[in-house]
């Protein structure tokens, strides 16, 4: 019997969405390049090594480097057969393979003496040289593990921004205690997601909160985390836990991390005092999601209910079977917010703890950048839901998981998408 008409244009719309989609990403990560290649004379991103350690600031950073260029990744196979081996750059480029190419990815740069409980959790971030200080304050409050990405542009200021990065690293006795730094360098600026990749790659821990290094948080996090067995059974069974996050009305108020609340009951009474106020309260979309109402009422953790495609939580996750970041999305805009609708609609729920928060540290934002690249990104997110929701409603249905709870999210947002519920009824009775 043949396929219903109405059936039949639904799902073409659905195969021409994703197309479509996949054609915007590919010219969008091409025409990216070519405009990054054209704009340098070098090919190839070379190997670092510092030739004075003794002196970082008058570090030159040879392209010769025998410590990154000979590594080896091995695989152990039976008695029978030699060992694998593959060289290193070889995996690291296979699985960040999304991301903008030629670059050169160099894991435990700096590695923490620390050996990290499994059960902790890693706060994964990334950096730029301009934001160094910011993240020695991190490292100072959170005296926990850390695994954070530092892009190096691959230019004429390599060198020098290589040399402040030493000195940053010198600077504070807990970065070498808690503190691995993966470098990347190359010629591409703001590959957020995969960035936000390495970091949680090379993390050390079970667990990885996804934190913008411009947020302090404000309470004993680790402590709360141990003593709250609710938290810890949702973490364990897979599930997301949110941190609310705040910032200050008087942006200068929110420069100086020392100053800010260190408990929800003074965080309450400097929002009811209108000096606090909930993050980019201007996008309430962003944010809203968490239930702020409901979490200065509660002291337990509670469930999000009205998850939408822009909420950008700040969250703790499980390391293992959480999926990735898509590194397709450059620059700034969706970015984010793409990661964690995929997380959401893998069937992840999200939960709220309910002692802990995050106020933003006030800094000045190149406005007309973000701009730009917000406007473009808007619709490659767009294609990109479609795309996400077809790729797991497929997995779903593949694995008779389509009427399990675990498909519950997909259902909630997919189905916003014209013509996705009546396409998936056709694909789930055939």
């Amino acid at each position: 019997m043949g396929i219903p008409q109405p059936i039949a244009k639904l799902l073409r719309f659905g195969v021409l969405a994703y197309l479509t989609g996949s054609v915007l990403y590919t010219v969008h990560y091409g025409f990216t390049s070519f405009v990054s290649s054209s704009s340098s004379s070098s090919g190839t991103v070379q190997d670092i090594r510092p030739r004075m350690v003794s002196e970082p600031s008058q570090a030159i950073f040879e392209v010769d480097s025998i410590v990154y260029s000979d590594q080896i990744v091995e695989w152990k196979t039976s008695e029978k057969h030699p060992d694998h081996k593959v060289d290193e750059d070889v995996v690291i480029h296979k699985v960040f393979a999304n991301a903008m190419q030629p670059s050169k990815v160099l894991p435990y740069y700096f590695k923490a003496a620390q050996d990290f409980d499994p059960e902790s959790v890693t706060i994964t971030t990334l950096i730029t040289f301009d934001r160094y200080p910011v993240f020695s304050k991190l490292v100072t409050n959170y005296q926990g593990p850390i695994s954070v990405s530092i892009h190096i542009n691959d230019d004429e200021d390599r060198d020098e921004n290589l040399a402040k990065l030493h000195d940053m690293y010198n600077s504070n006795p807990y970065m070498k205690e808690f503190v691995d730094v993966h470098v990347v360098v190359d010629k591409f600026n703001r590959q957020f997601n995969m960035w936000r990749n390495v970091a949680r790659f090379f993390a050390r821990s079970n667990y990885f909160m996804m934190l913008d290094v411009d947020f302090h948080i404000c309470t004993n996090l680790q402590q709360h985390l141990s003593l709250d067995p609710e938290a810890r059974r949702v973490m364990k069974e897979g599930k997301a836990v949110v941190l609310p996050a705040f910032e200050y009305v008087n942006q200068e108020d929110g420069e100086d991390s020392s100053t800010f609340p260190k408990d929800k009951e003074t965080l309450i009474k400097l929002v009811k005092e209108k000096k606090i106020t909930t993050f980019h309260d201007f996008f309430p979309k962003g944010h809203n999601g968490t239930n702020y109402e409901l979490w200065y009422q509660t002291d337990q953790v509670y469930k999000v209910t009205s998850y939408q495609h822009s909420y950008e939580p700040y969250i703790i996750l499980r390391k293992e079977g959480t999926p990735w970041c898509d590194e397709r999305f450059v620059g700034y805009g969706a970015n984010k917010a793409a990661c964690l609708f995929e997380i959401y609609i893998s069937g992840v729920d999200y939960y709220v703890l309910p002692k802990d928060f995050l106020i933003h540290q006030s800094h000045p934002y190149k406005e007309e950048t973000r701009k730009q690249e917000r406007k473009y990104n808007r619709k490659l997110y767009q294609n990109f839901q479609e795309e996400a929701c077809f790729r797991y409603s497929r997995s779903f249905v593949q694995a008779n998981q389509w009427d399990q709870p675990k498909s519950n999210n997909l259902k909630e947002q997919c189905n916003k998408i014209k013509g996705f519920k009546q396409a998936m009824n056709y694909f789930s009775q055939a």
